[in-house]
């Protein structure tokens, strides 16, 4: 009989409840149940220099919390004593840190930060194939040795036209279209720069410090192997094509290339070429729209970008796997898309999460935000090559920059001023090594 009690306890789960109590070779019968713990709270410490608090939280910390919802998500931003040398020097080191590649090296890399994410990328079977190739390849082009040291993260900044409609309006001018060429714009220009009555109406402006950088040959300022401007050349054809417009009477460039990348805003300006960006803030009485970067005879047919920020993990983090999880969640397809229905462009390689470019923002829902992704971003300019030493990006554009302002007033011609931006790179670069 305890054979066959035994045979009709196993035949299932609900005979064996039924046989409750039962016992074989006189064990007590053992619950089948695993009881999942919790995992243990801890406080994780986010850091993004020039990002206010406000913006990291509608952004990402619903994101963050509703999926971590053990993780206390500290968020630091820049601000006095609070540098990421700073500290760093404190020992006050975060987990996760906002990088970009003009400060790589001496904001993460140099201060003995760095983590490969390589190792994450393995553990979590993530790929890098979801994201425009254009912006994984730039972190990977700088450090040049395989690491990955960061992915990319909304918004980059790419190159479109601006144009004011009432002034089209004024002077009888069809709207601008996607498409264009340097050509076109510069006949409209000469068509669009008036003088009414006491009042200068001027063509044209141009955000010089970003288009120069941002150049439609994607060309570097400082050569990848040698201590000079590169491929001067090159430069001088995006010297001569920006200085005609500024040779139109009357279009004459403002005084600084700062104050010329401000004078589209002031209503006299007709079309400017500069970054689009959801942080400029025109005045809400300016008609304007924008169309695609005009494009240059001999140059790619694609869009000059200044590409994204980065999110990065410190190597001191106690926490790498929750941090990387955590840029997964900040780098989804949801937050992305929340993201671009704002009008912050999408890193990421999805055509539909770009289509819905700022179909939720209260200026960029009545404009041509198409013409963000009517060309594809153009690749990243050439990096200096290993072990050389380089001069920070924002002094190489400076110097560009505020020389083509003298070349732009006459004050120097195109070929001298080529030549004086190479000595004086050479001379930053002998700056560096002496360092």
């Amino acid at each position: 009989m305890k054979r066959l009690f035994t045979a009709v306890c196993l035949l299932g789960t609900v005979a064996l409840t039924a046989c409750g109590g039962g016992k074989e070779d006189g064990q007590p019968e053992k619950q089948a149940k695993q009881v999942k713990e919790a995992p243990e709270p801890f406080t994780m410490t986010i850091y993004a220099a020039g990002v206010k608090p406000e913006e990291f939280d509608s952004r990402f910390r619903k994101a963050l919390e509703s999926k971590f919802p053990h993780v206390t998500f500290k968020f630091r931003t820049s601000g006095k004593g609070s540098s990421i040398q700073e500290l760093v020097a404190q020992g006050d080191i975060p987990d996760l840190i906002r990088t970009d590649i003009p400060s790589l090296k001496t904001s993460y890399i140099d201060l003995g930060l760095a983590y490969d994410l390589r190792e994450q990328l393995n553990v979590h079977n993530y790929s890098t194939s979801r994201f425009n190739p254009v912006f994984v390849q730039e972190i990977v082009d700088v450090v040049k040795t395989g690491e990955l040291y960061g992915l990319p993260v909304p918004p980059y900044f790419p190159q479109v036209l601006y144009y004011n409609k009432d002034l089209f309006d004024k002077f009888g001018q069809p709207y601008l279209k996607d498409g264009m060429r340097w050509d076109e714009v510069y006949e409209l220009a000469k068509k669009l720069t008036r003088v009414d009555g006491d009042r200068i109406y001027r063509g044209f402006s141009a955000g010089t410090i970003a288009l120069l950088r941002d150049n439609p040959y994607s060309q570097p300022i400082l050569d990848p192997k040698t201590d000079r401007l590169a491929n001067p050349d090159v430069w001088k054809t995006l010297f001569e094509n920006l200085k005609r417009f500024y040779d139109i009477p009357n279009n004459t460039i403002a005084k600084t290339a700062v104050e010329e990348g401000a004078v589209f805003g002031q209503g006299r300006v007709a079309m400017q070429v500069n970054q689009y960006s959801i942080y400029v803030n025109l005045p809400p009485e300016l008609n304007w729209d924008i169309v695609s970067a005009p494009a240059m005879d001999g140059a790619p047919k694609l869009m000059p970008q200044r590409g994204p920020a980065y999110w990065s993990i410190t190597k001191q983090s106690k926490y790498k796997s929750e941090a990387f999880q955590a840029i997964m969640t900040m780098l989804s397809e949801e937050v992305q898309m929340q993201d671009s229905r704002g009008g912050i462009p999408t890193t990421l390689a999805s055509k539909e999460i770009a289509a819905n470019l700022g179909k939720d923002h209260p200026v960029y829902s009545k404009k041509n935000t198409g013409a963000v992704n009517y060309y594809a971003p153009i690749p990243p300019t050439a990096k200096r090559e290993a072990g050389l030493a380089d001069v920070p990006l924002g002094t190489q554009q400076n110097l560009v920059a505020n020389t083509f302002q003298k070349v732009a007033t006459g004050e120097m011609d195109i070929n001298t001023a080529l030549n004086d931006i190479s000595e004086k790179l050479r001379k930053e670069v002998e700056k560096e090594k002496s360092k």
